[in-house]
């Protein structure tokens, strides 16, 4: 029988790996949005909004545009309320040029069921109306119940539904990292069986003086 016990977190991306997907994506933002014209970026609470920064930052070093970035808060349409505790609502930050006909790019952390980037749609539809709207994500793990999918992906990392993803931003966690959490199995002892009734090699045995072996 397989006894579930807690398994050593495991390093899926460092420090550098994140600074380079960073750099990545905004290179892919500025090809994909023909030089992020008319483009906001809008970061998920709570890792979404430094990555959001982190990228606006990249695209105004590698071609000197400044894009606004924004915050969504989507606390109050998440679909999951009633099932967990009360959420403090965050602040959303729309930039002074707002949303309507221009490009807007939700950035997050992890996708996973995409219910959260659902969420951001609802909220993000209560602003305004935007031309388009794209995804950026750090990290897919899968298992979508959605049908939403990431126009910019860091890095697809296959997971079980037990496992957990945890990402680490220097702004928020004191450095940056993503690490993968699970359950490992490891099989409880056999248990020995001993003789039974019907065991035919049950019971020591005697040799007469015949010399044939019998049961005592």
């Amino acid at each position: 029988m397989a006894l579930p016990q807690a398994a050593p977190a495991k390093s899926i991306l460092s420090a550098d790996d994140v600074k380079r997907i960073v750099d990545r994506i905004a290179h892919q933002i500025l090809e994909k949005t023909h030089g992020a014209a008319d483009t906001v970026l809008f970061g998920i609470p709570t890792r979404g909004v430094p990555l959001a920064r982190r990228l606006a930052d990249r695209i105004q070093t590698f071609e000197g545009i400044d894009v606004p970035v924004g915050v969504l808060d989507i606390t109050l349409y998440r679909d999951d309320l009633r099932q967990h505790a009360t959420r403090a609502i965050g602040p959303t930050e729309v930039p002074p040029a707002g949303v309507d006909g221009r490009r807007v790019v939700l950035v997050d952390d992890v996708l996973f069921s995409g219910r959260t980037v659902r969420a951001a749609l609802d909220a993000l539809s209560d602003i305004g109306r935007p031309r388009s709207v794209q995804l950026a994500v750090l990290v897919d793990r899968g298992h979508r119940e959605l049908p939403i999918r990431a126009d910019y992906v860091g890095k697809n990392i296959p997971t079980a539904l037990s496992e957990s993803v945890k990402v680490a931003l220097d702004e928020i966690d004191g450095a940056d990292e993503v690490k993968l959490y699970g359950v490992q199995h490891n099989e409880a002892p056999a248990l020995r069986r001993g003789p039974g009734r019907g065991d035919r090699h049950a019971g020591p045995r005697h040799r007469g003086r015949d010399g044939h072996a019998r049961r005592p």
